[in-house]
């Protein structure tokens, strides 16, 4: 497919064809992936952040920083929501969660050549590839230094069948939507909504679970384009009005962040990090590894936390058999993971050095993906003592990283991950209980 492209460098946006279920769950996958990966790159840079005084930073502009932090972690929420939205999507036309993804950095070769996802600091640059990343529809606008294309695609043509499912050219968030709204009409009015929409209803996300206002079940072609609407609204703005969306709030930090350096241009808002990795995986090709022990203990907690909320809420989509009561412990576990250990965990590690290799640069979570098989569990008893399992042996982990020098906090997530193991059991037990015992002779 031949693209012309504007001169600043922004693709044109041709409609993107789906005739087939396969075609729209690749796309729903991609868009699964790129709300996943923008997640993570949020969490970077919200970790990165300067924490106190001691780090060279003014009280006043200690307190930027933490309105900064503020509006990123109520983007993050949103990524959460918009995540959710599009899993109910997949789980409306019958196909599994996805929450797997290339490790980062998730270069062009992924996605089209313009779509990149990389971990940055919090800074300018990190601000502006935000802006990239969440630019309304047509906008003109470059990507950060450090982001420029690095390899083509194979997209779709019109003479593929679409027996099998393949990339297709998108250039911004809510073009891809706006391709996967329309393959959903598409494959309505040719096939009926009943034989599109076959999943089942009880596996949707809901507002009584998550708590989200605006997360609603999809069942039919409105409730997705309802969905979709939220997302693009969200993220890039309603319809070119932008100021309150995603892309919106970083055009305001990044001026705010402008004026603070423009009164103390020695002021630096983050950490040194570099993201790190435990072990270098099969899909990058240059990674950071940590040299330092202690580092290395805490980035393997970080990880094992973020698999564990990954398993945690495959388990909510692909449940089976679960009570209501089980499924809201699932989706309350998922959410007290991310807000009460992985939030209070992320700055910890980025306080700690990655080695002498890298003198004066810290730990930045990779959010490593190991295996993606392992998110899913899916035998019921099996699933419910694999995680309750996890959750204590990461408190035991926890109680032993908190007689380290300067991790204390992490006595107060051991009893957090505690408490949570203990919701799980309550279920196991009452589970067991419920059982009939052996026939007696």
């Amino acid at each position: 497919m031949t693209v012309s492209r504007r001169p600043n460098g922004q693709a044109l946006e041709p409609p993107l064809r789906v005739e087939s279920r396969e075609e729209l769950v690749y796309l729903l996958g991609e868009a699964c992936e790129l709300e996943h990966g923008l997640l993570c790159e949020y969490m970077y840079a919200q970790f990165s952040l300067k924490r106190g005084i001691d780090e060279g930073v003014s009280p006043e502009q200690l307190a930027r920083l933490q309105a900064w932090e503020t509006t990123i972690i109520d983007v993050v929420k949103q990524e959460m929501l918009h995540l959710a939205l599009a899993t109910n999507i997949l789980t409306a036309i019958g196909a599994a969660p996805h929450f797997e993804r290339p490790n980062f950095p998730i270069l062009s070769r992924w996605y089209p050549p313009d779509v990149q996802i990389g971990l940055v600091p919090f800074g300018e640059r990190a601000l502006r590839h935000f802006m990239f990343l969440e630019r309304p529809e047509g906008m003109a606008l470059h990507d950060a230094e450090g982001f420029s294309s690095v390899g083509g695609m194979q997209p779709l043509t019109v003479d593929d069948p679409q027996i099998t499912a393949g990339p297709e050219e998108w250039h911004t968030v809510g073009h891809l939507y706006r391709g996967i709204e329309s393959g959903l009409a598409h494959l309505v009015n040719r096939f009926g909504e009943a034989a599109v929409f076959i999943g089942p209803p009880k596996a949707q996300a809901t507002t009584e679970v998550f708590e989200w206002p605006e997360l609603t079940a999809v069942t039919n072609l409105a409730s997705a384009s309802a969905a979709i609407e939220i997302i693009v609204e969200q993220g890039e703005g309603a319809r070119g009005d932008w100021v309150k969306s995603h892309f919106g709030k970083f055009v305001g930090i990044l001026e705010d962040l402008l004026a603070v350096q423009t009164r103390d241009p020695a002021f630096v808002p983050a950490r040194p990090v570099l993201p790190v990795f435990l072990r270098r995986p099969p899909d990058v090709e240059q990674v950071t590894l940590i040299e330092d022990a202690l580092s290395r203990r805490v980035a393997d907690l970080f990880n094992a936390v973020y698999e564990v909320i990954l398993q945690v809420q495959s388990r909510y989509f692909v449940h089976h058999g679960e009570t209501p009561q089980e499924l809201e412990t699932l989706a309350k576990t998922a959410k007290h993971l991310m807000n009460w250990v992985m939030r209070k965990l992320g700055p910890v590690l980025t306080s700690l050095p990655v080695g002498p290799e890298f003198p004066g640069r810290t730990a930045g979570p990779a959010f490593e993906i190991v295996r993606p098989a392992f998110f899913v569990l899916p035998h019921r008893e099996a699933a419910w003592k694999i995680l309750h399992e996890r959750l204590e042996t990461l408190a035991g982990v926890c109680a032993g990283l908190a007689h380290e020098p300067g991790l204390g906090v992490m006595a107060e997530l051991e009893g957090n991950l505690r408490g949570m193991a203990g919701d799980l059991d309550q279920h196991l037990t009452a589970r067991a209980g419920s059982r009939p015992g052996p026939a007696r002779s």
